[in-house]
């Protein structure tokens, strides 16, 4: 730190904004009538965590910028990539903590890569998933180009990975199945990531949830690179197995699958499939793809409904690969149930056919001696308050879940309820997937279910596996014709009474 007074010290801290002059004045005056030193002040504010280490690494080296970006001041530096740095950073007014990410200085002058960089965050700002980071706004001014992001409490799966020799497969299945959620969703809107790696996947450290980052900036790794640079590892990847798997278009989908076959395939053995080199011309090798061990040979003990999935995804052949991620989803779905069941090792020829041998569990005849028990499977809040107070005035008991897959897995091992309506509004094509799931296994099929499918989803009806028990209804519809339906599918005998 330059020697400075505590009065040179408390106008540069005030002159950059980095502390209110309120905070900084409490401080001060904590010392009383004390001879104090612009160190001891320093070291009292980083202390309280008035200030960062970045931050004061920074005012020693006299630096007068990048203590902010926009409105957001920066704490310290997360990480640095090929072609951005992302640092955490409070809004100066709302006290928000983000995540901002900057477009290196290099690339400042490339009109090309500015386009691409604004472009790309811009699409990312339409996804709102529970499994992508979602992106709030992008700022491109002058040399400055930057995006402002959800900040995520956790550490990137490779971080996650680094820590363990490998992970056991329910959670490799549950963070993959998290995953695919987010691709499944980006992907119907045309977004896809091409640049799917264990680095690009934060794993929150509340619950655990996967979530996608950096479909901001997927595209980046496409452009060219300035001479003498390195370009994007993964892109070199893409390239060489849309090249390889012939017939496929840079955009295609099922180049993103086969990458999250590869993630679960090293999250399952501890080894990545590829042989892993930074060299250009070992990149463009084509036999790296083709010298992939098999996932049982590497690690005999993954169970078959897992390796299934693994081996299916890493086709080299695309057309025997999955060819969206709604349909790795479905297969990742009944893998992780069969997990659960201790029946992952059945040898079956796909994890969907193993569905019709299911044996059914519980009380098949549909006859209860208690209340009725409806849950509803809603990620809206106020939503859920409207269905809540809805069913509890018309006599029944309520449970509310948000996530699909976990309410169809509830219901399965506990029998928690005697009806499920699923709301795919706010969820999505998981709705239609839990709800299917709901018809197809023999254990909880007794039970009658709904699908409520809004204006833009009742072409899904004709997807949905539907019976004189399991139901899609389209909105809008009222909730007292809800409740009428409910009542008929859970008391026919009495209804068709009257």
């Amino acid at each position: 730190m330059q020697e400075m007074t505590v009065d040179e010290l408390t106008q540069r801290l005030l002159t950059l904004d980095l502390l209110p002059q309120q905070e900084l004045r409490a401080v001060l005056a904590s010392f009383g009538t004390q001879n104090i030193d612009s160190e001891t002040v320093i070291q009292t504010l980083v202390r309280r965590g008035l200030l960062t280490n970045y931050q004061l690494e920074r005012l020693a080296s006299g630096e007068n910028t990048g203590f902010y970006f926009g409105d957001y001041r920066v704490l310290y530096l997360v990480g640095a990539g090929s072609f951005a740095r992302v640092f955490r950073a409070t809004h100066k007014t709302s006290g928000k903590v983000v995540a901002v990410k900057v477009l290196r200085g290099r690339y400042s002058e490339s009109r090309e890569m500015i386009n691409q960089f604004v472009h790309e965050a811009e699409l990312g700002m339409e996804l709102r998933h529970p499994n992508i980071v979602p992106i709030y706004e992008v700022v491109s001014k002058d040399y400055l180009h930057f995006m402002v992001m959800d900040f995520i409490e956790g550490q990137t799966l490779r971080d996650y990975l680094k820590t363990r020799q490998n992970i056991e497969p329910k959670l490799a299945t549950r963070i993959v199945t998290d995953i695919c959620q987010g691709l499944d969703y980006a992907s119907k809107r045309k977004l896809q990531h091409r640049d799917l790696k264990l680095s690009n996947v934060l794993l929150s450290s509340v619950g655990g949830k996967a979530m996608l980052v950096d479909f901001g900036l997927a595209a980046l790794a496409s452009l060219e690179p300035k001479k003498g640079e390195m370009p994007n590892q993964r892109a070199i990847d893409y390239a060489v197995l849309e090249r390889i798997s012939g017939g496929m278009k840079k955009d295609d989908p099922r180049s993103d699958i086969y990458f999250l076959g590869c993630i679960f395939y090293h999250l399952l053995t501890g080894v990545s499939p590829l042989v892993e080199t930074r060299e250009r011309t070992k990149r463009l090798d084509k036999n790296r793809f083709y010298q992939v061990k098999p996932i049982q040979i590497v690690f005999p003990k993954t169970p078959h409904a897992v390796s299934f999935v693994v081996n299916k995804a890493m086709s080299i052949d695309v057309e025997k690969r999955y060819q969206s991620a709604s349909e790795m989803l479905a297969d990742l779905l009944v893998a992780s149930r069969r997990l659960e069941e201790g029946t992952a090792n059945d040898e079956t020829i796909a994890p969907t056919q193993i569905e019709t041998g299911l044996a059914a569990k519980g009380n098949a005849t549909g006859q209860k001696t208690r209340q009725h028990t409806i849950l509803v499977v809603e990620s809206d809040p106020e939503m859920q308050n409207i269905f809540r107070e809805a069913f509890k005035r018309a006599g029944y008991r309520v449970l509310i879940l948000s996530d699909p897959e976990r309410a169809i897995l509830r219901v399965t091992e506990d029998d928690i309820a005697d009806l499920i309506l699923i709301d795919a509004q706010f969820i999505g094509p998981q709705a239609l997937l839990s709800f299917n799931q709901s018809v197809e296994d023999k254990r909880i099929n007794h039970k009658p279910a709904i699908l409520l499918l809004d204006e833009p989803q009742h072409k899904w009806a004709g997807a949905a596996k539907r019976d004189k028990t399991h139901l899609t209804i389209g909105m809008p519809i009222s909730i007292k014709r809800i409740r009428e339906v409910v009542a008929k599918l859970l008391e026919p005998e009495k209804n068709d009474e009257k």
